[in-house]
């Protein structure tokens, strides 16, 4: 891996630890001395504190950076209720464009070795008329990395999500095997049947913790 590199972190599902697994990135990159930071553009569920909103989401991962970029910058869309974000932006009157969030992302690259901007719920939730997670990947042009929420379904998730990366002309960078249901059945069988036929490479297995920077060293950043 070179220096100032990003990546586009999606998920089989919504509540499959993506943001877990961004910051555990985050604390493998800083331990290998990179400047890393995350990045949320879309969030959807907030709290008003004082004249800011915060996601929890955006808040985990500017505490898991190496340095604090503003949550308007590392959150450019930041929707109070915790629904699909297309229909939250609706219900605010807001659009979710492109630009914005690009220029924002620019801004972090500017300053950072290591970006990972986490996407909102799976691969192709919609974000507003004619436009979805998937399209955001693409305008922001990243290499893909797939979280995998390691339970019962996961293996058909799993391979759709991956089809649809490369079907949008992504490149799928690698994929995280997130150990969320610690008593799932026939794991490792599972975990064989996903590396078999996703065609790139498993950049870690997380275990079942609460500690993105334990979970850190369980994973190695995409080559």
């Amino acid at each position: 891996m070179t220096e100032r590199c990003a990546w586009f972190l999606t998920g089989t599902d919504t509540e499959i630890g993506k943001t877990f697994v961004a910051c555990a990135l985050l604390h493998a990159a800083r331990t290998r001395g990179l400047k890393a930071v995350g990045m949320k553009p879309v969030a959807a569920g907030a709290d008003e504190v004082g004249n800011e909103r915060i996601n929890e989401d955006a808040a985990l991962l500017r505490a898991a950076g190496s340095f604090d970029p503003g949550l308007a910058t590392l959150n450019p869309y930041c929707l109070k209720s915790p629904i699909a974000p297309h229909i939250a932006a609706a219900e605010e009157g807001i659009t979710i464009e492109p630009a914005p969030i690009r220029s924002a992302f620019e801004r972090l690259a500017a300053r950072a070795d290591v970006v990972v901007v986490e996407g909102a719920g799976g691969f192709l939730v919609p974000l507003g008329p004619g436009f979805d997670t998937a399209d955001l990947a693409r305008a922001l042009d990243l290499p893909v990395i797939l979280v995998v929420g390691m339970r019962l379904g996961c293996i058909n998730h799993a391979l759709l999500t991956a089809e649809a990366i490369t079907a949008r002309g992504l490149a799928l960078a690698g994929w995280v095997a997130n150990r969320i249901d610690p008593d799932m059945l026939r794991f490792d069988e599972n975990l064989a049947t996903l590396e078999a036929r996703i065609g790139a490479p498993l950049l870690g297995i997380v275990p079942h913790c609460d500690d993105p920077a334990s979970a850190a060293r369980h994973l190695r950043l995409p080559d």
